[in-house]
C-alpha cells in the first residue's frame, strides 16, 4: 500500500473541479504544468497569473531531504515553535557515506564516522513526525519514485535533484532548507510563476539510445541557464514510449540546465511502475483523473500556443551523446566524439566508468548495462578501466542481486557501491597515483563541474547514458564509439558489442528484505533531541541581526569571482559534508573554490586592512571581526548546480552583505533572499568591469527598498575617484520583509510567537 494514501486521495478529489476552475479563469485549454499548479495555489486566483512576473503563494503536498541539507533545514525548523510537520516529510540519509572499497565496508565506516549525525537526523524526525530512511535505503530521489512520487502531486525537496518525480508527472522543485521549513510549518510556499518550455519528442529510441541521451541533447540546446525559470513539459509520441524510470531520468537532469522542474503526462507507463512498485491503488485512483493529469487535446494539437519555448526532437534519428568535461550542456554526439577528443586534446584514456546515482540507477539502466557486460564476457572482453556500480536504493540493489546483474558486474571486473550518492558528490575516496596528472573519467552521473567527484581539477569528467559508460570500461577509450567500433578480444579477434537489450521492469518483480525506513512517533512529545555544545557537526543556530535600516555604506570587495561560479565552488561538497549541521566550521570552505578575477588563483584574495593576500574565508572574518561589511561580486548564472543553502548560509555568518552578479540561478537567489542577504544583478552587465580590487563600496536606496525601483551601487575606488550605476533586484513585498528582519525565518519566529 502507498504512503499518505489519504492525502492522495484528497488531492485527486479536489483536481477536476481546481483544474475545470483554472480552464474557465484563463478562457483556455491547459497544460500539464498549469493543471498541477493551479491545482496547488494557496490562495483561490482571481487572475491569470503572468508567467515569469507573478509571484505565487503554493501549497505542496510534502517535503523530502536528504541527510546533508536536513540538518540545517531541521536545525532551522526547531526554532519555528511547531510541534509537528504540517505535511508529510522525509529524511533520506545519502549524501554522508564515503566510496572507498566496496558497499559493505563502506556503509559500516559511514554508521560509524557519522553515528552522531544520523542519531540527531533520526530524533528530530522522531520528534516532529519525519519519515525516516536509514544510511544504505538509497538516494533520495529514487527512493521518492518507488514509495511517494504520484501524478499531478506537487513537492519540494531539499536537494537539487528533486524534479526526479516529475518522471511520475509531479511537480517537485528543488530548494532551500528556509523553504522546506515554510512548507513544514504549515505556510505558503512562494515561487515566481515559471515559464513554460515544451519539448515534443516524436518517433522512437532503439539500439544504443537511451532516455538519457533525451537530456544531453537537450542541454546541449538550452544550455545551463536555458530553463532557468521554466518548467520543461515534455510531451508527444516519444514521451509516450518512454519508461517512467526513463522519463524520471530526463527530469532528473533538467536540474543541468536550470530549469524549475519538469514533468511528463501521465500514461501507461507510470501506471504500470505503479503497480510494479506496490501502489495499485494510486494507479487506480490516477485513472479516475486521467484526464486531468495530461494536457488539453488543443495543448498537442496546437502546442505553439501554449508555451513560451518548443523543441521537436526525434527520436528516430536521436544518437548517444556524451557530455563535458567541466560543464553538463557541452554536448558531443557519440559519432563526432573521436574527433572532439583530437580536437581539443582531452585524455583518450578513460580511468574509471561509473554507472548508477540517483539519475540513472534503474532496474532497467542496470539490466542494459549488465547484457553489455555479459555480451562482452561472452566475446572474450573484460574492463580496461576501473568500473564502479551505484544502486539507486535498496530495493533495486536487492532485486539486481537476486536477478545474477551483480554477479555479472563482479565477473567483468566492477566494484559495487553502497545504495547513495558517493562519486557523484564527491563522496570518492579514488586512488591516484599523481592528482595532477590530466585524465578522463566517464559516468551516468548529472554533473560534472571540476572537483566534483574527485576533487581533482586535472579529472575531465563526461556524462553519458549507463550504456555507454559500461561500453567506454571495456574499451577504456574515450574514441571509442561502440555503434560501429571492434574491441580486441583476448584471442585477438576484432568483435562488436551487441545492441543492448533489458527490461523496463523486473520480469520477477521488485523484492526488498529491509528497505530501511523507521516509521516516526505517533506523539513525539517526549522525544529529547541533543545537540552538544563541543560538537564539530552540529551547532544550533542563533538568529541573523535584523537590517539596521539605513544604506550599506563602506562594504570592502571581498571576491571578484571569474567564470563559472556553482555552489560546488561557493561551499564544496566531499569531505565538507561532515560539517552541514555546523554552520561556523563550514563556513571555512567559503568561495574556496571561485576563481579571482584579479589573480586567477582560488582561495587567494586581498585583505584591504593588512594589503596581505589569504584564503577567502579568513578575510571575511577580519572584515566581521572589524564591524565592516562585505560584498561578493560574481559572473552569469551565479550559485548554479547544488540546492545547498549553505552557499547562502555561510556568506550571511560571515558577514557579506550583499551579492552583485550578472544573473543568479534561481534557487540560490531564492536562497539569498532566504537568508536575509542583498542578491542584485548588473543592470549594464559591463559594470563588472568597472569593480577594482582595493574597492570599497555603497549600496544606495534601501531605505525606500521596493519592488521594481532599481537600487545604486557607488565604487570607492583606492585613488579616491568614483564609479556609480544602477543595479536591478527581483524582490517583492514579502522578500524586502525577510530582508528587513534578517532572514525568512525570523518572520516565522516572529508569527508562530504572536499565536502562542
Amino acid at each position: 500500500m502507498a504512503f499518505d494514501l489519504d492525502l492522495i486521495r484528497k488531492v485527486y478529489g479536489q483536481l477536476p473541479g481546481k483544474v475545470s476552475a483554472a480552464r474557465t479563469l484563463l478562457g483556455r485549454s491547459l497544460t500539464l504544468a498549469e493543471k498541477v499548479l493551479y491545482s496547488h495555489s494557496y490562495d483561490t486566483p482571481s487572475n491569470a497569473y503572468v508567467r515569469g512576473k507573478d509571484y505565487v503563494n503554493f501549497t505542496p503536498d510534502r517535503v523530502a531531504m536528504q541527510d546533508a541539507t536536513a540538518q540545517m533545514a531541521l536545525l532551522q525548523f526547531s526554532t519555528c515553535g511547531r510541534d509537528q510537520v504540517a505535511v508529510p516529510s522525509t529524511v533520506h540519509c545519502d549524501h554522508l557515506i564515503q566510496a572507498k572499497t566496496g558497499a559493505t565496508q563502506d556503509l559500516a565506516t559511514a554508521v560509524d564516522v557519522n553515528k552522531e549525525v544520523y542519531d540527531f537526523l533520526s530524533s528530530i524526525s522522531n520528534k516532529y513526525g519525519i519519515g525516516f530512511w536509514r544510511a544504505g535505503a538509497g538516494i533520495i530521489h529514487q527512493v521518492v519514485l518507488e514509495n511517494y512520487a504520484f501524478p499531478g502531486g506537487m513537492m519540494i525537496g531539499t536537494d537539487s535533484h528533486t524534479p526526479n518525480a516529475g518522471g511520475l508527472g509531479m511537480i517537485a522543485i528543488g530548494v532551500g532548507g528556509a523553504d522546506a521549513v515554510d512548507v513544514m510549518a504549515g505556510l505558503p510556499w512562494e515561487l515566481k510563476m515559471p515559464k513554460l518550455i515544451g519539448v515534443k519528442l516524436t518517433g522512437k529510441m532503439s539500439g544504443w539510445t537511451s532516455a538519457k541521451d533525451i537530456i544531453l541533447k537537450v542541454a546541449g540546446i538550452l544550455t545551463v541557464k536555458g530553463g532557468t525559470g521554466a518548467i520543461v513539459e515534455y510531451f508527444g509520441e516519444g514521451a509516450e514510449s518512454l519508461s517512467c524510470t526513463g522519463k524520471a531520468t530526463i527530469c532528473n537532469m533538467g536540474a543541468e540546465i536550470g530549469a524549475t522542474c519538469s514533468m511528463f503526462a501521465y500514461d501507461e507507463k507510470m501506471a504500470e511502475y505503479l503497480r510494479g512498485t506496490s501502489r495499485a491503488d494510486v494507479a487506480d485512483l490516477a485513472n479516475g483523473v486521467a484526464a486531468d493529469l495530461r494536457p488539453d487535446q488543443d495543448v498537442y494539437d496546437n502546442p505553439a500556443n501554449y508555451y513560451d519555448q518548443l523543441i521537436e526532437i526525434n527520436l528516430d534519428e536521436l544518437e548517444p551523446y556524451v557530455n563535458g568535461p567541466f560543464t553538463p550542456d557541452l554536448a558531443t554526439p557519440i559519432s563526432e566524439m573521436a574527433n572532439a577528443v583530437k580536437e581539443n586534446g582531452w585524455p583518450n584514456e578513460v580511468e574509471v566508468a561509473l554507472i548508477g546515482s540517483c539519475t540513472n540507477s534503474s532496474y532497467e539502466d542496470i539490466s542494459r548495462s549488465a547484457f553489455i557486460a555479459k555480451n562482452a564476457m561472452g566475446k572474450g572482453l573484460k574492463a580496461k578501466s576501473e568500473f564502479t556500480i551505484t544502486p539507486g536504493s535498496e530495493m533495486v540493489r536487492y532485486t539486481i542481486e537476486r536477478d545474477g546483474f551483480l554477479k555479472t558486474f563482479d565477473e567483468m571486473g566492477g566494484v559495487v557501491l553502497a545504495n547513495a550518492c558517493g562519486p557523484c558528490i564527491g563522496q570518492w575516496a579514488r586512488h591516484v597515483s599523481d592528482p595532477n596528472k590530466k585524465n578522463t573519467i566517464v559516468t551516468s552521473f548529472n554533473r560534472n563541474f571540476a572537483k566534483r567527484n574527485d576533487g581533482l581539477s586535472s579529472t575531465h569528467a563526461f556524462v553519458a547514458s549507463p550504456e555507454i559508460v559500461t561500453a567506454y570500461a571495456l574499451a577504456g577509450s574515450l574514441s571509442f564509439n561502440p555503434l560501429k567500433d571492434t574491441l580486441k578480444n583476448d584471442k585477438g579477434e576484432d568483435v562488436m558489442l551487441d545492441e543492448p537489450q533489458g527490461f523496463e521492469m523486473p520480469p520477477l518483480g521488485f523484492d526488498v528484505k529491509d528497505p530501511g525506513y523507521d516509521a516516526p512517533a505517533k506523539d513525539g512529545s517526549n522525544v529529547e533531541v541533543v545537540v552538544s555544545p563541543t560538537s564539530e557537526r552540529l551547532q544550533l543556530l542563533s538568529p541573523f541581526p535584523a537590517w539596521d535600516g539605513h544604506d550599506y555604506k563602506g562594504l570592502k570587495l571581498l571576491i571578484k569571482a571569474f567564470g563559472k561560479c556553482t555552489t560546488d565552488h561557493i561551499s564544496m561538497a566531499g569531505p565538507w559534508l561532515k560539517f552541514r549541521g555546523h554552520l561556523d566550521n563550514i563556513s571555512n570552505n567559503m568561495l574556496i573554490g571561485a576563481i579571482n578575477a584579479y589573480n586567477n588563483e582560488t582561495n587567494k584574495v586581498k585583505n584591504q586592512l593588512t594589503g596581505a593576500f589569504d584564503a577567502v574565508p579568513a578575510v571575511a572574518r577580519a572584515y566581521k571581526a572589524a564591524n565592516i561589511g562585505s560584498i561578493v561580486v560574481g559572473d552569469e548564472n551565479y550559485g548554479e548546480g547544488s540546492s545547498r543553502e549553505h552557499a547562502a548560509m555561510e556568506p550571511r555568518h560571515l558577514g557579506v552583505n550583499v551579492i552583485l552578479v550578472k544573473s543568479f540561478a534561481r534557487i540560490h537567489e531564492t536562497n539569498l533572499k532566504k537568508q536575509g542577504m542583498l542578491a542584485i544583478t548588473f543592470d549594464n552587465k559591463a559594470d563588472y568591469d568597472k569593480i577594482q580590487q582595493d574597492d570599497t563600496i555603497d549600496v544606495v536606496g534601501l531605505t525606500t527598498f521596493a519592488p521594481g525601483v532599481q537600487l545604486t551601487v557607488v565604487l570607492n575606488h583606492a585613488d579616491g575617484t568614483k564609479d556609480e550605476f544602477k543595479v536591478n533586484h527581483t524582490y517583492n513585498e514579502q522578500q524586502i520583509e525577510w530582508f528587513r528582519k534578517g532572514g525568512a525565518l525570523n518572520v516565522i519566529r516572529a508569527e508562530f510567537a504572536s499565536r502562542k
